[in-house]
């Protein structure tokens, strides 16, 4: 019997693992969520015949995710906050499996972040987009490395740089969504999705996925670790990345020195 979780739900049904984020009211990765995550998800990892993994938000909550929980992005818990968050995706990419996010409302930060590493995603025609950490003097990690792989060199580096949002229909453009529907039709959407992926060889699926990952110029792995550096041991030793951490927390306008 999968595990029971406090801040998600986690199903395996079908050959297929759902991950239904419950953390109500817009489903922020909080360091406790995001290790449940990747519980859940290293129980997919012993599954041969698992066919693939989907990432949802329960009915009542407001966003797919508005991303990780500023609070912990302090100099206190930011490495265990970075180092949750990205054993998601090196987890991911172990499991080696179709991954799908239905994403009704805002996937903003980590929220994009995840979609952004997914295989397939079914949006909603409500579903906004949208890398905002740099309003708050940081930016995206996991973004910054496969973001230009999924949309494109030039729009990434806008998206990432000005922080702006995007709708349904512009990420669709992009080629981050692969589905835009009406919101009643995402679950029906998704069963005629998972059908043709049931239909599959699992191991002809996992190694498909390892063989376009491996078509990056760059492994994600690797790549991940040097951001990561950068992020931790520079980014974070700036003045003005804890000052948009901190003028986020008190609801003002930021003040940057520059430094």
């Amino acid at each position: 019997m999968p595990k029971e979780f406090q801040h998600l739900r986690f199903k395996i049904d079908d050959r297929v693992a759902r991950i239904t984020f419950a953390r109500p009211p817009l489903n922020v990765f909080n360091i406790a969520m995001m290790r449940e995550m990747g519980e859940a998800l290293n129980e997919c990892l012993p599954l041969r015949d698992l066919a693939a993994i989907v990432f949802d938000a329960a009915p009542g909550t407001r966003a797919f995710s508005a991303g990780v929980a500023v609070e912990e992005h302090v100099p206190e818990t930011v490495f265990q906050m970075l180092d949750s968050f990205h054993s998601v995706f090196r987890v991911l990419a172990q499991i080696s499996r179709p991954v799908i996010a239905m994403v009704d409302g805002p996937a903003l930060g980590g929220g994009c972040e995840l979609v952004a590493a997914c295989d397939i995603v079914i949006a909603s025609e409500r579903a906004r987009f949208g890398q905002p950490e740099i309003k708050l003097g940081v930016f995206p990690p996991v973004a910054a490395i496969l973001l230009p792989r999924v949309i494109g060199e030039k729009r990434a580096r806008e998206l990432i740089m000005l922080g702006d949002m995007i709708d349904a229909g512009e990420a669709l453009q992009l080629g981050l969504v692969n589905y835009v529907v009406p919101g009643a039709e995402l679950e029906s959407k998704l069963q005629s999705v998972l059908a043709k992926i049931r239909d599959l060889s699992a191991a002809a699926l996992a190694m498909t996925r390892t063989a376009l990952d491996l078509g990056g110029q760059t492994s994600f792995q690797s790549a991940l670790t040097e951001v990561e550096n950068l992020y931790l041991n520079e980014l974070m030793k700036t003045e003005d990345a804890n000052e948009g951490v901190r003028s986020f927390m008190e609801k003002r306008k930021p003040e940057w020195r520059h430094r």
